[in-house]
């Protein structure tokens, strides 16, 4: 069986290659995975993503499966008693960000019907996709990631600066990352 060319940035970890090829880049559109998304990228704000996906099923239980609803409810008890989860990362700042976004994002569904109809009009509704011969070429940031990073700030979410939006809109399939040397470019 030939071996698969991956982007470069997954190595060998079997959560990131799992990760890369199952997940990244795969457009979203289910408000509760848009929310997942949210509070992970906020999570890995000065860490690396992996230690995040290894968190993943913690982080799962620990929110209610991502419940912007039951998150949204999360009183000071509820936050001390993340703070003192283990699977979690304990960053105040970062736990009670998750709730703030959570009311915020309960806000923008208001507004929109839906998160996913929202965000997906940054970028027209159809996915970026770019053409990237090496991941030394890839931005960190982008024009879009800066508006969506300024409306998302305008509407009260945190840890939403414009890296972490952009990181937010490669995971989410909103931009395809992949290098086009990667099998999953094409099947994207």
């Amino acid at each position: 069986m030939p071996v698969k060319t991956r982007c470069k940035w997954c190595g060998s970890d079997p959560v990131y290659v799992r990760y890369h090829d199952r997940e990244w880049g795969v457009p979203v559109h289910q408000d509760r995975r848009w929310f997942e998304f949210l509070v992970l990228e906020g999570a890995q704000a000065g860490l690396s993503w992996i230690t995040i996906l290894k968190k993943r099923p913690a982080y799962r239980q620990a929110f209610d499966n991502f419940d912007f609803n039951k998150v949204a409810k999360y009183n000071e008890r509820k936050i001390q008693a993340l703070l003192e989860n283990e699977g979690i990362v304990r960053n105040r700042l970062k736990v009670r960000g998750a709730v703030i976004n959570a009311r915020a994002f309960i806000e923008v569904r208001r507004e929109f019907g839906t998160f996913n109809k929202f965000i997906w009009s940054f970028v027209g509704g159809e996915p970026i996709r770019n053409h990237w011969k090496s991941a030394k070429h890839i931005p960190v940031r982008t024009d879009i990631s800066d508006a969506l990073s300024r409306d998302l700030k305008q509407r009260g979410f945190t840890f939403v600066g414009s890296t972490i939006c952009y990181a937010h809109m490669q995971a989410t399939g909103m931009v395809n990352d992949h290098t086009v040397d990667c099998f999953r470019y094409l099947e994207l």
